[in-house]
């Protein structure tokens, strides 16, 4: 176990982990304003509508993918009757599925971003880092699951990178779960580290929009709108008389 596989395995995962959430702090603190996804909606609807919609459908089962396989012990599926030969096949072909959602998704909105004169104009660069970046981890993680996995690959991702990542989270690391990361296959790794890459940008994106779901909106009162238009004539209506 090098120096190099001790920075990659335990101190960068740290410093994005430290970066996400004094970020989100930094950026709740001082730009609130900025903290929404600032709708484009009426700059571009058709593409949006498309590509938005399957994006945060499929973007919502790869997150639970993820916790299922990484989170939660292999010892678990086991004690509950689920096999390796079923969990795979979950794993590839509802993964694969949301993975390509997520891939298509993505494709439209970021076609849209670039094509679109007005939505354009009304981006800012973090707009166009967060969307590459987002899109570069999603098709590394993606081929993993299409490429390696599908064509029959032997690496168990819930044996070395769950076990590890629950240890970073636990704050844990072995040097054992370290040596186990370092010989896992290089597509596997490279998403491991560009997502954590992902999570240290994060704050100072329009991502921060993940924390901010309006469910205050379920209980809120409904807002009563009234015409005016009637009162004003009348008032311009009395003027003239006078």
């Amino acid at each position: 176990m090098s120096n190099l596989d001790i920075f990659l395995w335990v101190v960068f995962p740290y410093i994005a982990i430290t970066i996400f959430i004094l970020g989100h702090i930094y950026r709740y603190n001082t730009d609130q304003f900025g903290w929404t996804a600032k709708s484009s909606q009426f700059l571009e609807q058709k593409r949006l509508r498309f590509g938005s919609t399957v994006f945060h459908w499929g973007i919502i089962f790869v997150f639970f993918g993820h916790v299922a396989g990484l989170l939660i012990p292999k010892a678990w599926y086991t004690l509950f009757g689920i096999s390796d030969h079923m969990y795979h096949f979950g794993a590839i072909w509802f993964g694969g599925l949301a993975g390509l959602a997520v891939v298509v998704g993505g494709f439209f909105l970021f076609l849209r971003r670039v094509s679109v004169k007005r939505v354009v104009k009304n981006s800012s660069v973090s707009d166009y880092v967060a969307l590459i970046m987002l899109g570069i981890v999603v098709l590394v993680g993606f081929t993993n699951t299409a490429g390696y996995s599908a064509s029959g690959g032997t690496f168990d991702y819930r044996v070395t990178i769950g076990p590890w990542l629950r240890e970073i989270i636990t704050l844990q690391p072995t040097q054992g779960m370290i040596a186990a990361m370092s010989e896992a296959p290089i597509g596997f790794k490279l998403h491991v580290l560009l997502a954590f890459l992902l999570f240290a940008i994060w704050p100072f994106t329009r991502l921060v929009h993940v924390f901010s779901l309006p469910l205050k909106y379920l209980r809120r009162n409904y807002v009563v709108y009234r015409n005016v238009k009637p009162y004003h004539k009348t008032k311009v209506a009395e003027r003239k008389d006078i």
